[in-house]
């Protein structure tokens, strides 16, 4: 994008709550892949005669989701009905927050950046249908309307327009998913729709302050398409600003495939919504006695538990980023270096980042489902520090203990993986490997150092790998002394 224009960026982010059932109905909110309209009642499509009743839960994880985020809680806010006309709203209206929503003023740090991006506002409401286009179908025609997601509850997240970059956006948003999984307000698996984000997006002049015409791009269902899609709207938007041309404020669709933005319709107002209080709905009050309840329950958030990592065990910032990316798999880390010191948690954290992420991603399975104890991971970790075991014997005990189970010191010693340490037998192993090796002697003892990689490479050959390498270059170094 040309440096004569700034970027403004704020998103809307809309996530599902993890209940069990739906906003203001008992039906089930599993709806993801099941038949079509078969998780709807009278309630969620809207027919004649029925009432509303809010689901409690849903309400508990909104506040906590708010409560992490920073936010200031409403003593009360309305349910309003956002009213407009679309086959998937079969009531023809949304019930949703306006003047009052739940929650403001919230924000989220930027990590890096040293600042953070502001939370206007959160709100409650529920879901719409899913209209399913039959294109190029042999057995479909036309559109049909699945009604299985309507009524699922969601909060939406506003941000300010503080967001200067689709980097930044990328950002935000992860640590947006990272807060409200760690708060247990949602699982934000985004391929279930359980996390889709709105990005209202402008440019104007760079050093000015104003905010120019904007363009919403609806319906991004990832990180990467918030991402690729800010960046083409960027350039679109620059090209029409550059060209003496105007942008118009309007709604466009995200086409991963081609790599653009396309236009959907113009923006509407909030006056085209035509909104008024919902009266079959109280106002949600924020009991201050339920208030504190739920804070009291919220778990160390991604933030405070990286500074954790960092000053307990001495983690970088690259680890500590990757190992509280997501909750379970901070969990199984704590679990695992519980009882360590620095440089054994150091150690779990790499066997995590290397074996046991592989062997996830590889099997498809989640980290609370790690098919090797936490506990047993710290073991082996503990035995590499105490020189028991070597890297390389760290990797061959984790591949049995993850496919048998077991502890780590009966595997170690099953397989007999355990460094050798003795002096004695080590030191008859160095002479072996100098006498066998005397042009490398002979160059290390003259000053070439790098000579030493061979006789080490010798000396662990001759022990099969046991040899504590440690004690290998000390005897060498000595054995070569003028």
């Amino acid at each position: 994008m040309s440096a004569a224009f700034e970027t403004v960026v704020g998103l809307e982010v809309h996530v599902q709550l993890a209940t069990r059932s739906k906003l203001f109905c008992p039906c089930p909110t599993d709806g993801f892949g099941a038949p079509p309209n078969t998780r709807v009642c009278p309630v969620c499509t809207g027919q004649p005669g029925v009432l509303p009743v809010l689901n409690r839960a849903a309400a508990e994880l909104a506040f906590e989701a708010a409560l992490a985020l920073n936010c200031r809680l409403a003593p009360a806010s309305v349910f309003a009905r956002k009213n407009y006309f679309y086959p998937d709203l079969p009531k023809a209206y949304q019930i949703s927050q306006y003047e009052k929503p739940l929650a403001r003023d919230g924000w989220i740090d930027l990590p890096g950046a040293g600042r953070h991006v502001r939370i206007q506002r959160i709100h409650l409401e529920e879901d719409a249908g899913k209209l399913l286009h039959a294109v190029g179908s042999r057995e479909l025609e036309g559109s049909w309307v699945d009604f299985n997601r309507g009524g699922v509850p969601l909060i939406e997240i506003v941000s300010e327009a503080d967001i200067r970059s689709p980097e930044e956006a990328y950002a935000y948003l992860k640590g947006l998913r990272e807060v409200v999984q760690y708060a247990g307000a949602s699982r934000c698996d985004m391929e279930k729709g359980e996390l889709r984000c709105d990005a209202n997006v402008s440019l104007r002049p760079a050093g000015t302050s104003g905010f120019g015409i904007r363009a919403e791009i609806k319906n991004l269902n990832s990180l990467r398409a918030v991402k690729d899609a800010l960046e083409y709207e960027c350039r679109r938007q620059a090209e029409v600003l550059a060209s003496g041309g105007r942008v118009a404020q309007e709604t466009r669709l995200w086409d991963a495939q081609r790599g653009v933005t396309e236009p959907m319709r113009s923006k509407e107002g909030a006056e085209d919504y035509r909104y008024f209080p919902d009266p079959d709905l109280p106002p949600l009050v924020a009991d201050a006695k339920w208030v504190a309840e739920l804070k009291a329950r919220l778990p160390e958030l991604p933030a405070a538990k990286r500074e954790r990592f960092a000053s307990q065990y001495g983690l970088g910032a690259g680890d500590s980023e990757l190992l509280t990316s997501d909750r379970s798999l901070a969990e199984y880390f704590d679990a695992a270096a519980r009882g360590l010191g620095p440089a054994a948690a150091k150690l779990a954290a790499n066997l995590i980042a290397t074996e046991v992420l592989a062997r996830l991603k590889a099997e498809g399975l989640a980290p609370e489902a790690a098919r090797l104890p936490a506990a047993e991971l710290g073991a082996l970790a503990a035995l590499v520090e105490g020189g028991t075991l070597s890297s390389k014997g760290a990797k061959a005990a984790f591949a049995a203990l993850w496919e048998k189970g077991g502890s780590a010191a009966e595997t170690v010693a099953r397989l007999g993986l355990a460094q050798v340490s003795d002096e004695a037998q080590v030191a008859a192993w160095v002479a072996a490997a100098l006498a066998a090796n005397a042009k490398a002697a002979a160059d290390l003892k003259a000053g070439n150092d790098r000579a030493i990689g061979s006789l080490v490479g010798a000396v662990m050959k001759l022990s099969r790998g046991k040899a504590d390498p440690v004690v290998v270059n000390r005897l060498i170094k000595e054995s070569i002394k003028p």
